[in-house]
């Protein structure tokens, strides 16, 4: 499959550059991350990222367009693969150093659309919090600052009237990218009692993930109802405490590099659960605020996985250069069952949430976000300053404050507060 997309990628970049029927956008953008505080498992306080992006969009006919993406990563903290292969399929531990970043194709007749390939599918209405968007795997590698990972499938949407029918089949699972056991976003470390950690290879899940959502906008309401049949992207985790470090086939092999035969380790294994999701959203515009509501409610055949309801409640509102977004997102637990998780969806629930946005000029802005658990054990704040100079210049700067208790999911990161400064330049 890889051969495959990359022979198309290639194809879309070459073909007819000087037909107008081709458009293409992209950007080089370089980003420093300081943190203040070492961490108990890393002690690097600078970490430095490059990344290039070029996406290409190909119309050869009014009923059809392709549409393809590349990214080039660099980072100094070992975020990104040394290997130079084309990677297609976004399962490796660490960010591939060159990656197509999607390639599909879109047909459009009449009232239907059916996109094909490599692409982005996103549910729901809440901001922060999300509880229907089962589609959207993401880099967990800094928990608090992520990117949305392509999935690979069909997704047809037809419209008829009001009402908006949508249908996802995904033959191929894709896994949230996780934080790295040596360093300070895994969320394990405190566990280990200085014994060495390893992330043992997982096998993911085979056979296929369909959705179904059914939506409705009207003059007083908007709403839809969403059903997932499939994997969750995020894992359980097992904690295999062991001597034997030939039992333990490492996700990255240089992890047991430092581990010395008989030596105790903690091997850590993902394990992506079958779920069903049944969700709803709303959205009501009133005179002074339009109120969104989500929920979605998840079950599982899964041993070990946990049966629980997401929800948000929320209040947004636009008045000038501000856009205003408050409330609340909350966790109900039908069914405890996994001794751990990796979950920051959960992990940002029973939480007080919110977000702010201004702009000040066509060229300056700045937003706030942040997210307090309701018996204060856990605190994530950020504000961002972004400027921009020119058509292709644009510099931000972003300060994000993390605090709690070690035992709440937000508090675990209470050393890994930062700054970031970013420079892009657009194309």
């Amino acid at each position: 499959m890889t051969r495959a997309a990359a022979v198309c990628a290639l194809v879309l970049w070459t073909a007819g550059a000087s037909a107008q029927t081709i458009t293409e956008r992209g950007f080089l953008e370089g980003a420093a991350f300081v943190y203040p505080q070492a961490a108990s498992n890393d002690d690097v306080r600078l970490v430095s990222e490059f990344l290039a992006r070029e996406e290409v969009f190909f119309k050869p006919a009014p009923w059809i367009q392709f549409a393809g993406g590349l990214d080039f990563g660099a980072s100094s903290h070992d975020h990104v693969e040394d290997s130079w292969r084309l990677d297609f399929s976004d399962r490796t531990p660490k960010r591939p150093r060159l990656s197509i970043r999607r390639l599909t194709a879109t047909v459009t007749r009449s009232r239907f659309t059916l996109d094909v390939g490599k692409q982005f599918i996103r549910w729901g209405k809440a901001d922060i919090v999300t509880p229907t968007d089962r589609f959207a795997p993401r880099d967990f590698l800094n928990v608090v600052d992520t990117e949305l990972l392509a999935v690979t499938g069909a997704r047809g949407v037809g419209q008829l009237g009001q009402e908006t029918f949508e249908v996802v089949w995904l033959p191929r699972f894709t896994p949230s990218r996780l934080p790295l056991v040596d360093q300070r976003w895994a969320p394990l470390p405190a566990l280990a009692g200085g014994i060495p950690v390893v992330d043992a290879k997982t096998a993911l899940p085979e056979g296929s993930q369909t959705g179904l959502r059914w939506g409705h906008v009207g003059s007083a309401i908007e709403y839809s109802l969403s059903f997932f049949d499939g994997f969750n992207h995020l894992p359980n985790v097992d904690v295999l405490p062991t001597i034997n470090a030939e039992l333990a086939e490492p996700a990255e092999p240089v992890s047991l590099k430092t581990v010395s035969a008989g030596s105790a380790l903690i091997v850590i294994r993902r394990i992506y659960p079958s779920i069903r999701a049944y969700g709803v959203d709303a959205a009501v515009p009133t005179r002074w605020f339009t109120i969104k509501g989500e929920a979605a409610y998840f079950t599982s055949s899964s041993p070990g996985t946990d049966q629980y309801v997401l929800y948000v409640l929320q209040l947004e509102r636009q008045t000038g250069e501000w856009v205003l977004v408050g409330g609340y997102a909350g966790e109900a637990v039908t069914a405890r069952r996994a001794p751990l998780t990796f979950a920051p969806d959960r992990g940002m629930t029973r939480a007080l949430v919110a977000r702010a946005s201004y702009t000040i000029d066509p060229n300056r802005s700045v937003a706030f976000e942040s997210a307090v658990r309701q018996n204060g054990n856990g605190v994530y704040a950020k504000a961002e300053y972004s400027q921009a100079r020119g058509q292709h210049w644009r510099a931000t700067a972003a300060c994000v404050v993390i605090a709690g208790s070690e035992d709440d999911f937000l508090g675990q990161y209470r050393r890994n507060s930062h700054f970031t400064v970013a420079l892009r330049y657009s194309f």
